[in-house]
């Protein structure tokens, strides 16, 4: 991974369309990746290899075996973890993002556990109509990737 570059985290993917579709996001946008196991599917998963197409060789993933390794690495890198859910306070609109953030994804079908959001210095809202869940994980991703790329360049 890239020093002081911004990070999508991808915890306990569970769709392989989905996450190949994030990782693709970063490879076009210059972003590194890291992906917290269990991931739900293999990565020689034909529907991930075919989301990410051949993106996939042109984005810095670093694969971490549970959350706990990730947090060691996250720490010892002085990193901040900004967790992007439906549960968040903060619209990622309203946010200051940092150029060394590692922004979080939940798992499709059942976000992030307790001990995550405990962990995330921020936890981030994209603000949808209140009739509705949620978006699509790499829709929202790419959304709040765009924000903090944005910022980032400032």
């Amino acid at each position: 991974m890239t020093i002081g570059r911004l990070t999508l985290a991808l915890f306990q993917p569970d769709i392989p369309q989905n996450a190949g579709t994030m990782l693709r996001a970063c490879a076009c946008l210059g972003m590194d990746a890291a992906i917290i196991e269990p991931a739900g599917f293999p990565v020689s998963d034909r529907h991930f290899r075919r989301a990410g197409m051949d993106y996939l060789d042109h984005v810095d993933i670093a694969r971490h075996v549970s959350f706990a390794a990730f947090e060691r690495w996250r720490l010892q890198a002085g990193r901040r973890l900004v967790l992007l859910t439906t549960q968040g306070a903060v619209p990622y609109t309203a946010f200051a993002f940092r150029p060394d953030d590692v922004l979080m994804v939940g798992r499709e079908s059942a976000g992030a556990p307790p001990e995550v959001h405990a962990a995330a210095d921020a936890r981030l809202v994209v603000p949808i109509r209140p009739e509705l869940r949620s978006l699509n994980v790499a829709v929202a991703a790419a959304m709040v990737m765009g924000e903090a790329l944005r910022q980032a360049r400032d």
